[in-house]
């Protein structure tokens, strides 16, 4: 799955996420309080701490509809540099 660094980045972001809930891997982050705002926020705390950038293709809704999608995608660009 994924590493403590991305929960750890992704939960920040979570407001109706109670701590002590799992994250799970299909969870919709929008229905945790993923906002649009959040989103681009998101997209630094990830681009910075994993020293990536997310391309054009990369910056869809369906990037950041779950955690399991961001992940991939995350990996994805990681693996490519």
């Amino acid at each position: 799955m994924w590493d403590e660094r991305f929960e750890e980045s992704v939960r920040r972001f979570l407001p109706y996420l109670p701590a002590d809930e799992e994250l799970v891997a299909d969870a919709p982050l929008r229905d945790f309080g993923l906002d649009s705002l959040a989103t681009v926020d998101l997209l630094s705390v990830l681009e910075d701490a994993y020293e990536v950038r997310f391309q054009d293709e990369a910056l869809s809704l369906a990037t950041f509809e779950t955690p399991e999608t961001l992940w991939k995608t995350l990996s994805r660009i990681r693996a490519e540099a």
